[in-house]
């Protein structure tokens, strides 16, 4: 699979399904005097933004190694999802602040918002739900931290439809302030999913281990290999999507240089094929040592 192909197909598509859906709610909301629904349609419309980014950042990673970046630039996807996480965040801050300064200046009369706003409401929850699960799927199969940001770009979206919607409907029924709170909840969800994309791409970008369980899953691989009496070292970090493994075994230390290299070829290969996350793997041989 050319992982690069299909994250922009993926990526192409919520920009053609934000583009339509931000345009919908948009005019839904100037026509129906909802001010929850206007700021559903801003964060809809960076969205397109978002996954704009989301390409560029993936078109960049899957670069080959060159002279001036030897181990490659996959790193240059978790800058991608930095960024998408600091949009997300300024969105959601605009949209919070509007809602408050509305709620705050009493010169300042609510509108009652239309049926229109309900439904739009509605599709977008529908739209946005089926677009989070459709670029979370592909982010999982790539292991594509980018990709996963947009997916929750999508589910913060179909969450500040449900705010909406409770808040029109709210509104509605006489309770006015209803709707300018929905744009508060909707900003909430909005911070929440930017921190958690944040925190995921900075773990990252700073060499952070892979979990435990993958740990004793690679020392198992390298265990089973003929030869291998035991495991001194295992050193693994994160990449981007990648993983680099440095890894110590031990084995008896009055053979050959050759069957030495024979062993680590061994470890080498067997471990690099059951984990294809693994870019890189070096492994150093000891003398065994109870």
């Amino acid at each position: 699979m050319d992982m690069e192909k299909v994250a922009v197909r993926v990526s192409k598509v919520s920009i053609y399904g934000n583009f339509i859906l931000s345009g919908l709610k948009l005019l839904a909301g100037i026509l129906a005097n909802s001010q929850a629904m206007i700021s559903d349609a801003i964060h809809s419309a960076s969205d397109v933004f978002s996954s704009i980014v989301v390409i560029i950042g993936i078109k960049l990673s899957a670069k080959e190694s060159d002279e001036d970046h030897q181990y490659g630039h996959e790193r240059m996807e978790s800058v991608a999802a930095i960024l998408l996480a600091f949009i997300l965040s300024v969105t959601g801050l605009f949209i919070g602040k509007a809602a408050i300064d509305s709620l705050l200046n009493p010169d300042y009369v609510i509108p009652m918002p239309g049926k229109l706003a309900l439904a739009a409401a509605v599709i977008s929850i529908i739209s946005k739900e089926a677009m989070y699960w459709y670029t979370r799927y592909y982010a999982k199969k790539l292991d594509s931290g980018a990709l996963m940001a947009d997916a929750w770009h999508h589910r913060s979206d179909a969450l500040s439809s449900v705010g909406s919607l409770i808040g029109i409907t709210g509104a509605r029924m006489g309770y006015r302030w209803l709707d300018p709170v929905a744009s508060i909840v909707i900003c909430i969800f909005i911070e929440k999913a930017a921190f958690d994309i944040f925190m995921d791409s900075i773990e990252k970008m700073v060499d952070h281990a892979c979990s435990e369980e993958m740990q004793q899953e690679i020392m198992a691989v390298a265990r089973a290999q003929d030869k291998v009496l035991g495991i001194s070292n295992l050193q693994t970090r994160e990449f981007g999507n990648k993983i680099y493994v440095d890894i110590t075994v031990m084995a008896d230390g009055n053979m050959t240089l050759s069957e030495s290299y024979e062993i680590s070829k061994s470890v080498h290969d067997s471990v690099e094929k059951a984990f294809p996350k693994i870019k890189h793997i070096s492994v150093c041989i000891k003398p065994f040592v109870e």
